[in-house]
Order: structure tokens, then C-alpha cells, then sequence
């Protein structure tokens, strides 16, 4: 399989990748284009290899991880947006997306590699560069904060 191939083939599907992980879509088609870019580089080297769709991600993951650390601290901006921008290729999981861009970027990049991308704990651990410990630390306190937002929205107490 050739480099333009495999974009053609997996392009939207790690562009939704990265929407899981940025919540943003301005921010998921940065964290792509640039991870396809370092695929491309790589890509004598991948191709050999089994799996260039897991080299990608773990590339996704690791920037955004990277990014998220290095921006720490809350964006302003000069002008609010007039509206809000939605995707709507998320069908009937919608509201859960919204939910998880509410979670701070380290506990949503732990759940989007547990559920959505379904590492194990130890994976998640290497991928973040964090202990297995934070790793389930920061899932529960996801869970929790997720569990506490559905149980107000079910009750009405938004």
C-alpha cells in the first residue's frame, strides 16, 4: 500500500480520531495534518510494519498529549465565535462528545485510549508517559465528573 493510499483509505477515520481527542474541529484537522506529515517521513519504514493506522494514532496521541502540556493554561481569544460549531457525523453519540470536551484534556485523552481506542491500562501508561496509577486515577475522576453531568442533565439541573 502506498502513502496516498492509506490517506485516501484512513484519512477521515483519524480525522474523527482527532476530534475525540482535541474536541475541537480546527484542532483535530491540525493534530491530523501534522501526524500524517511525520507518517509520511516515516513511511518507508512503516509500511513494512503491520499496523501504520496504531504508528499514526500513537503520533495523534503523543502530540496532543504534547500540546495539552505545553498550553496548560486557558486560551483567550479577541473574538467569541457567533456560533457554535457541531459535527454531526457522531450521530446519536453526539451528547457524549460533548460531554467528553467538557473533562480536562488529560482525563479525556485516558478515556478516549481505554474506550475508544480500548488499550489497557498499562499502554494508556506508556503512551501519556504517566503511571498506571494516574492512569486509573484520572479515569475515575472522568467518570465521575461524567456520571455527576448525566445524572443533572437527567434530573434537570443544568
Amino acid at each position: 500500500m502506498e502513502f496516498t493510499d492509506f490517506v485516501a483509505a484512513r484519512g477521515n477515520a483519524l480525522y474523527r480520531y482527532g476530534y475525540v481527542l482535541t474536541g475541537n474541529a480546527e484542532d483535530a484537522a491540525d493534530l491530523t495534518q501534522e501526524a500524517l506529515m511525520r507518517l509520511g517521513d516515516a513511511w518507508s519504514r512503516v509500511r513494512k510494519r503491520d499496523d501504520p493506522e496504531g504508528y499514526v494514532r500513537t503520533i495523534m496521541a503523543r502530540l496532543h498529549i504534547s500540546i495539552w502540556r505545553r498550553l496548560r493554561r486557558e486560551r483567550l481569544v479577541d473574538v467569541v465565535p457567533e456560533a457554535a460549531y457541531t459535527d454531526d457525523r457522531f450521530g446519536d453519540d453526539l451528547g457524549l462528545w460533548n460531554e467528553l470536551k467538557g473533562l480536562p484534556p488529560k482525563q479525556r485523552a485516558v478515556l478516549v485510549l481505554r474506550y475508544y481506542e480500548d488499550l489497557s491500562d498499562q499502554e494508556i501508561a506508556e503512551l501519556l508517559g504517566i503511571s498506571r496509577g494516574t492512569v486509573r486515577s484520572q479515569a475515575a475522576r472522568a467518570l465521575d465528573k461524567l456520571r455527576v453531568r448525566v445524572a443533572a442533565l437527567e434530573t434537570g439541573r443544568v
